[in-house]
């Protein structure tokens, strides 16, 4: 037999193997997932039901439950706490709690074990070496706390951005002569968005029993943004003293709008600065050669 021939029956059997072991699990996969939809199924084999559960249960979670515990040993006291409170400033993302992120920083912690024998593999070495794995090291490191707190800087964003539309919608609703809770709860319908969000979890302590400036105050501390919290301490200096909703909501409303023309004026008056250094370190250079090289060429000629 041929060595080609030898090859192709090897090939052959590979191939028939690979599709017998695909077969076999494709068919379990189905038969897993068939279970999981019946509903009221008892199964009698432990292992079979602990096997029925999704693998992010069955291996992800533990893991990430034990790296979770020696992460908390290492970390500094109150530490945890402050992540805490930057993921309620955040809206307390899905993807995200206090273990993940200890976990996280554990990970980009002992990563320097893995930076220097990778950039030796990339032949690097001497200075360049050092530079290169301890600017890994530290965005492995720091990475978890720069992710944070960018959701907590985009979510006080959108929602300094929603106050004054949100305002301008109460004002017309409380005029008309809505109540404020029900014209909230039509404003917060209208505008989706954290802000939205939040006015809702204020009427939902509200509806459950909490009063309208224990909620308010609550709502100041989990969203921990400026404009909102001057809002809702007129707000309250309101229900004290009496004041008219309506003339107060159409007061802060034409603050906040006068607010962000101003913030806007300001961002525009920024933007000449912010364009200078790309201007030095990218666009002056790639100028320079095209007006002058030339010229350089033609000097270098001549002499």
């Amino acid at each position: 037999m041929t060595p080609l021939m030898i090859s192709i029956v090897i090939a052959a059997a590979v191939g028939a193997l690979a599709y017998v072991v695909a077969s076999t699990s494709i068919e379990k996969a189905d038969v897993r997932e068939s279970l999981r939809r019946l509903e009221g199924y008892q199964i009698q084999d432990v292992r079979d039901q602990e096997m029925l559960a999704p693998m992010s249960e069955r291996v992800v979670a533990p893991l990430l439950e034990g790296l979770s515990g020696v992460a908390r040993r290492f970390t500094p006291a109150g530490y945890g706490e402050k992540v805490a409170q930057k993921l309620i400033h955040a809206g307390n993302p899905p993807n995200l709690n206090v273990d993940k992120i200890l976990v996280m920083k554990l990970m980009g912690l002992v990563s320097i074990v893995v930076w220097f024998p990778l950039f030796i593999m990339l032949q690097f070495s001497g200075l360049i070496l050092f530079v290169c794995a301890t600017v890994a090291w530290g965005i492995a490191f720091l990475y978890p706390d720069v992710l944070l707190n960018r959701k907590v800087e985009d979510r006080q964003k959108e929602i300094s951005r929603k106050l004054p539309d949100i305002l301008d919608l109460l004002v017309i609703s409380v005029e008309a002569g809505l109540g404020f809770e029900q014209a909230l709860d039509r404003t917060c319908t209208a505008v989706p968005g954290a802000l939205s969000d939040e006015f809702r979890r204020m009427l939902h302590e509200i509806r459950i029993g909490a009063t309208r400036a224990d909620a308010l105050r609550a709502m100041a501390d989990r969203s921990d943004v400026p404009d909102l919290r001057s809002f809702i301490l007129a707000m309250l200096q309101a229900d004290t003293f009496g004041v008219s909703i309506s003339r107060l909501l159409r007061s802060q409303a034409d603050e906040m709008r006068i607010k962000r023309r101003l913030s806007a004026q300001e961002k525009a008056q920024k933007a000449p600065v912010k364009m200078l250094f790309p201007l030095v370190f990218c666009i002056f250079p790639s100028i320079f050669v095209v007006i002058l090289g030339p010229a350089m060429i033609n000097i270098s000629r001549a002499l």
